[in-house]
């Protein structure tokens, strides 16, 4: 299979004079509790991180180790996320679709125009509002949406270990908050937790 050219939208968007190109991903659509987090990064143009790929391709090892080689070399980047609990007075789509706007909002170089993940770009109450491009599977055809998918994946990792914590018995450190067979054994045991996504919650 030819090698893909993770800057073919990049560069496309420079030859149309687009200075401020950021690509935006989010993790965490799926689980049964937690956040929904995104990520937004301005790579510069070109530039070489070797081992960059979708977030879901890599171990867990290598995000970790792309983590702040991606924040040091990113012109810019930002974070942000949607709590369980607005997921479900909303819905996922409109809680994605938040978390990626904030995410594009709070760089500190002003992105012109938005590369994001998927093929969705609204929801019932909230919508991408940066001038954007929709690429599916984005995070294996875009240097900077996959750089995105990393430090949303990693970021939201390490805030459901940290949370692990305060909710021992859920074990969320194994599992992220997806829904194994693990977390829906704990979840009928032990019954839901602050942080659980009541309306994900329709198997138990």
């Amino acid at each position: 299979m030819p090698e893909v050219d993770l800057w073919e939208f990049e560069r496309e968007c420079a030859n149309r004079g687009i200075k401020a190109v950021c690509g935006c991903d989010e993790a965490g659509a799926g689980p049964l509790a937690g956040p929904v987090y995104a990520a937004a990064v301005i790579l510069p143009l070109g530039v070489d991180i070797p081992g960059l790929n979708d977030s879901k391709k890599l171990t867990e090892k290598k995000r970790e180790q792309l983590f702040p080689i991606i924040q040091q070399t990113a012109l810019a980047w930002a974070v942000a996320r949607v709590e369980a609990e607005e997921i479900d007075t909303t819905d996922i789509l409109s809680a994605r679709m938040k978390a990626m706007q904030m995410a594009i909002d709070a760089l500190k170089v002003p992105a012109d125009f938005a590369l994001v993940d998927g093929n969705r770009d609204r929801g019932k109450s909230a919508a991408i509002s940066t001038p954007h491009e929709l690429i599916v599977k984005g995070d294996s055809r875009s240097a900077s949406i996959a750089a995105a998918s990393v430090l949303a994946k990693v970021s939201r990792d390490r805030w459901m270990e940290e949370v692990a914590g305060q909710y021992p018995q859920y074990q969320f450190e194994q599992h992220k908050g997806y829904g194994t067979k693990l977390h829906y054994e704990l979840l009928r045991q032990y019954g839901p937790s602050p942080i659980h996504r009541r309306t994900f919650l329709k198997n138990l």
